[in-house]
């Protein structure tokens, strides 16, 4: 796991636009691409500064096709705050590339989970995933608790993340929906790159439990620890609880030219 402790959000968003791009181009190499988005607020930054270097004809996105973490469940399709909108106005349509994610509106949730683990194993591997972190440790909706081997499935979201996520809906948390369709921990860890960012002083709890607390389903995002390519990108706020700053900090300022991420 390498983690990159930077001063602020607007550096952490051009670290990863260069680790997903650079993965992307790698795996461009060789045909079509699987691309993991996440939704929320911690990876804004650096998707526009992946649309900006788009743009500029830096980060060209032939083959490549968007799959998502998660979905709300019982939104009714096309809510536009239903993650797959919520992706395409962010990121994909300008991007001109096609997004995909669980079918949260489907008569049949549990059906539509084992139908988008299917549809991802078909895709993949995903060449890189894009992550946040939850305040309570959560990697896409996997709660605390979640099986650090579990596979897409519907999930109960506690009562913190739905009041987290009451802002999407302004303000209203009974708005919020109380079940999603989110990859398990066991899929995630399927992609070949992880990159997970996560800014300000709200997450420096969840952050420091992932990186350098114990392998445990109370923090889900410490299934981290058992990938083999990992790249955790943090502001100071966030990586303010990290035991081993000093140590990170050393590795990022003598890391070879040629390295990457």
């Amino acid at each position: 796991m390498e983690v990159v402790l930077l001063p602020t959000p607007e550096d952490c968003a051009r670290v990863v636009a260069d680790a997903v791009a650079g993965s992307v181009a790698a795996a461009q190499e060789g045909g079509p691409v699987a691309l993991g988005l996440a939704t929320g607020s911690s990876p804004l930054l650096a998707y526009r500064e992946l649309l900006a270097r788009h743009r500029a004809g830096a980060f060209p996105t032939e083959g490549v096709t968007a799959y998502l973490l998660d979905e709300y469940v019982g939104l009714p399709a096309g809510h536009p705050e239903s993650y797959l909108q919520t992706i395409r106005r962010e990121i994909t349509d300008e991007l001109g590339i096609a997004a995909h994610g669980p079918d949260g509106s489907a008569a049949d949730p549990l059906r539509a989970a084992l139908d988008y683990e299917a549809r991802l194993r078909a895709a993949g591997p995903v060449a890189v995933q894009v992550l946040g972190i939850g305040a309570n440790g959560h990697l896409g909706f996997n709660e605390p608790g979640s099986s650090l081997v579990s596979r897409t499935r519907v999930k109960t979201l506690t009562e913190r993340t739905r009041t987290d996520n009451a802002r999407f809906f302004d303000g209203d948390v009974e708005a919020v929906p109380r079940h999603v369709i989110t990859q398990g921990l066991g899929t995630i860890r399927e992609a070949r790159h992880l990159v997970l960012v996560a800014t300000g002083g709200a997450k420096a709890a969840a952050v420091a439990e992932a990186v350098e607390g114990p392998l445990s389903a109370s923090c889900p995002g410490s299934v981290l620890q058992l990938h083999p390519h990992v790249t955790v990108v943090v502001d100071e706020a966030a990586g303010s609880r990290l035991t081993r700053a000093a140590h990170y900090r050393y590795v990022l300022a003598h890391k070879l030219a040629d390295q990457g991420w």
